[in-house]
This record gives structure tokens, C-alpha cells and sequence, in this order.
């Protein structure tokens, strides 16, 4: 499925290319308790426009899920790649590979698979959740996601009840939710009525987490 919506870039990343900024002593690490965290570094992806462009173009799926008593559809569009399949941007795996050798000595595993989601417009979201299908129910793990397009708020808050957290990702931004953030944490992606253009996120998770 292509989507046709290509973002307003800068005048000045016209004919610049894409590049990843460093890592080390630039990532935030947040303390969120129950040893969860976030890592967050705005800008990590530079001049991002054409990484958007080429993405946009992949072959998004629309999927139906069921919702109690009724199969609705799910309100944003996706595509995963799976262990060994080539991404759709040589950028992609260069930030995969960046991301592993920050994190591969913490996370004592690569990053293998990417999970994208297109938002469309404001209509689009995620409800509350952790990525608990697979390890990440009873491990400890970490989840990368690259922000590109329109800038999102992005939602945390603590399983059980507790104050919600908000960041608002844009543009190249970088979150990566680690420790037990999936278990005792949750996360959200909000419908907003606001007018906004479309968002993607590229979400880079070890072998078996979901």
C-alpha cells in the first residue's frame, strides 16, 4: 500500500544526505522506577527527509484485529521485517547497527527485527501496551524506536495506575525503552484532533520480543 503524503522538508536538507549522530554522551538515560527506563536523543537521524520519502513507499499492511465482540480495523498501517530480511533503507541498518554496539554490551543481544507503523493523520494511534508478546512478558529487554515525519506525543505510565509520562518525538528522534519497561510500564501513541501530517516509527527489538 503506498501512502502519498511526502513531508515539507528544510530548504537546506534539499540535497543533503541522511546521517546518524553519535550515541555515547549524547543519549539521556530517564529513571522511570521498578527498573524500567528511557533513553531519549533528539536529532539522533539528520536530514531525514529522503529516509521518510523512500519509506513511505513500502508495502504497508492494513490489518483487522478482533476487539471484543467485533473485528475493527487497526487504526494505523504496518510492515515487519523479520530476522535476516534486508531493510528498506541502507539507513536503517546502519542505525540497527549503531544501536548495537551502544546497547549490545547492556542488552547482551543484537537488535535483529524491525516492526514499522505509518500514522496517517491524527485519526491514527496505538492504545496502551507493552511489548509482552514473547520475552518480553518475563525479561528484562529494550525496544529502539526512530521517529520520523510529524512530531507525536508519545505516552508513558506505569502499569497499575501512576502519572503519565509525555514526551513528544519528532523528526529523527531517538527512545529507546529499556530494563523492565515493557512489564511494569506502558506506552501509548494518542489519537490527537489536532491537524497533523503522518508519523512513522521504526521500532528495532531483539530476537523474540513483540
Amino acid at each position: 500500500m503506498s501512502v502519498m503524503t511526502a513531508l515539507q522538508g528544510s530548504l537546506f536538507e534539499l540535497d543533503a544526505a541522511p546521517g546518524l549522530g553519535p550515541l555515547a554522551d549524547l543519549v539521556v538515560r530517564h529513571r522511570l522506577g521498578r527498573g524500567a527506563w528511557v533513553d531519549l536523543l533528539p536529532g539522533w537521524l539528520g536530514c531525514a527527509d529522503e529516509v521518510y520519502d523512500r519509506l513511505l513507499d513500502v508495502d504497508w499492511q492494513a490489518e483487522r484485529r478482533q476487539m471484543y465482540e467485533r473485528v475493527v480495523d487497526v487504526p494505523r498501517l504496518l510492515r515487519f521485517y523479520g530476522e535476516g530480511e534486508e531493510l528498506p533503507h541502507p539507513t536503517l541498518t546502519t542505525a540497527r547497527q549503531a544501536l548495537n554496539q551502544h546497547y549490545g554490551p547492556e542488552l547482551g543481544e543484537p537488535f535483529t527485527t524491525a516492526g514499522m507503523c505509518l500514522y496517517r493523520d491524527g485519526r491514527d494511534s496505538v492504545a496502551w501496551h507493552g511489548d509482552t508478546i514473547g520475552r518480553g512478558r518475563s525479561e528484562d529487554t529494550m525496544v529502539a524506536i526512530l521517529s520520523l515525519g510529524s512530531a507525536r506525543e508519545f505516552l508513558l505510565r506505569p502499569r497499575g495506575g501512576g502519572a503519565t509520562i509525555r514526551h513528544r518525538l519528532g523528526h529523527g528522534d531517538l527512545i529507546v525503552m529499556g530494563g523492565s519497561c515493557q512489564r511494569t510500564w506502558e506506552h501509548a501513541v494518542p489519537k490527537t484532533s489536532r491537524p497533523v501530517g503522518p508519523r512513522m516509527s521504526v521500532q528495532f527489538r531483539p530476537r523474540g520480543v513483540r
